[in-house]
């Protein structure tokens, strides 16, 4: 039996999600260019069951689109699927409906999305 070294701590399943989400993060808020209107459909590696198109002017439906590629898509979804103006602007609610890895790793690193949930 080998003793841990104690500079090396094991992985928690929150570090782990958190690095994993962290390392698809756009450089900027400025780099989300997605669409404003009309319907989207995710490839399959994002959405691979269920609803795959989601109209972006109904509000619940853009609201799961948004959920659904914060959750599952790569850095490049991110950049093409979803749009700085209408990610601000769903914040303050869509930050309920993420994992809290997921929220506390965009707040971290975009502080204005924390500013814009605190005015709310």
């Amino acid at each position: 039996m080998t003793a841990q070294s104690p500079s090396i701590s094991p992985l928690t399943t929150a570090g782990v999600l958190k690095k994993r989400y962290a390392q698809r993060l756009p450089r900027s808020l400025d780099d989300l260019t997605g669409p404003v209107h009309g319907e989207v459909t995710l490839p399959l590696h994002v959405a691979w069951s269920g609803l795959r198109t989601y109209d972006l002017d109904r509000p619940r439906l853009r609201m799961s689109l948004y959920r659904t590629v914060l959750a599952e898509g790569q850095a490049d979804d991110l950049a093409t699927l979803l749009n700085w103006d209408l990610l601000l602007a769903q914040w303050p609610v869509l930050r309920t409906l993420v994992s809290r890895h997921i929220r506390l790793v965009w707040e971290d690193t975009f502080p204005t999305l924390r500013q814009v949930s605190a005015a709310a």
